[in-house]
């Protein structure tokens, strides 16, 4: 599904736009996410230059950004993408080279180079916001003792229920291993190793009839909210929209979340670069970035947008005790390796899909 932000066109922008009315299309993950671009950026970019913002579906992976390469004539002008996989699409050539030069200044002046968060920056491109990966349960589910520990989410005898998981290696891995006690320091050297991996699907193991998969992040709160599983793996900005935008009675867990950075890039032979790179510069202002925190949960990675977090748009909470980044949060969480995703991907899919197939036999 495709949608187009087209409100608020102004007439200052009207010489770029009957120069180039094509909409710039964005891949991006649709849902309370995609809203909140569009309330912080999507809409003030095209009131500002008169082209307005086409979004294309994304929920992950590198592949449908290698084919659109293959082809020659990439779909999307830029690319919203997790750490992990824009990393892996840089190193193969897929992104086009980002100087960081083109970014805006903060309001005080302060350069981009200082401004930004350490480990902003790749060859490819600039991170954007820290979201994280972490659970929620359906608080129907549990009247009694509830789930507190990423321990819990592997016992299903003290804690029943279906459990909604991304049909992906990642944080599943890490939280199997975390529940053996596992210290999130060592977790990527031990999945370095056969006896890592087999102990992280032997515990994936103990639940595997219990799994329900997801592919797109907006299953994972749908499902919660039917009560067609008793807890989901996704996105913490979408179970706070759900459960404190919205008021629905899902309980989030913190304990091991998986932090990572959401980075803009642009596709290799993408057909309007330029425009694209004003695209980012616009979004990635200090003044974008903190619009988009009135709109969801996750934390903007310039320092000086950070400063600024204040209040949900509509709910009137503060936003700080929701972010990913929150002290409170942090303890036994997980930075997710992302250069290590970046170099085992391939084997660590191919694993994974044989567990999967074993599973289906």
């Amino acid at each position: 599904m495709r949608s187009v932000a087209l409100c608020c066109l102004l007439f200052w922008g009207a010489a770029l736009a009957q120069d180039d009315p094509e909409p710039l299309h964005v891949a991006t993950w649709g849902g309370v996410y995609e809203e909140s671009q569009r309330k912080a950026y999507f809409d003030p970019f095209a009131a500002e230059t008169g082209v307005p913002i086409e979004t294309a579906d994304y929920a992950g992976g590198v592949e449908p950004l290698r084919e659109q390469v293959a082809n020659g004539r990439p779909e999307w002008d830029v690319a919203d993408m997790t750490m992990a996989d824009h990393r892996q699409a840089c190193e193969e050539g897929l992104l086009e080279p980002f100087d960081r030069n083109s970014l805006a200044a903060a309001p005080d002046g302060t350069q981009p180079e200082r401004d930004f968060i350490e480990g902003s920056f790749t060859r490819c491109g600039v991170a954007h916001n820290v979201f994280s990966v972490v659970y929620a349960f359906d608080k129907r589910a549990f009247p009694g003792a509830q789930p507190y520990r990423i321990e819990h989410l592997f016992d299903p005898e003290r804690f029943p229920g279906q459990r909604a998981f991304h049909r992906r290696p990642d944080a599943l891995l890490e939280w199997a291993l975390i529940s053996y006690g596992v210290p999130a320091e060592d977790l990527y050297s031990l999945l370095s190793t056969d006896r890592g991996m087999r102990l992280a699907f032997e515990r994936l193991d103990r639940i595997r009839e219990d799994i329900v998969w997801w592919s797109d992040p907006a299953e994972a709160v749908e499902l919660l909210l039917r009560s067609d599983v008793s807890f989901a793996m996704g996105y913490n900005g979408r179970f706070f929209d759900a459960a404190v935008v919205r008021d629905q009675p899902i309980e989030i867990v913190w304990d091991a979340q998986v932090y990572e950075l959401e980075v803009w890039g642009v596709p290799r032979g993408a057909g309007r670069p330029e425009l694209s790179r004003r695209f980012i510069r616009f979004a990635t202002r200090t003044e974008s970035l903190v619009e988009q925190t009135r709109h969801i949960a996750y934390g903007p990675t310039r320092v000086s947008a950070n400063r600024r977090v204040g209040e949900h748009a509509t709910a009137g909470v503060l936003m700080r005790p929701h972010m990913p980044t929150n002290p409170l949060h942090m303890d036994r969480a997980i930075e997710k390796d992302v250069a290590w995703y970046a170099r085992t991907r391939e084997r660590l899919d191919e694993r994974f899909d044989a567990w999967l197939a074993a599973g289906a036999e």
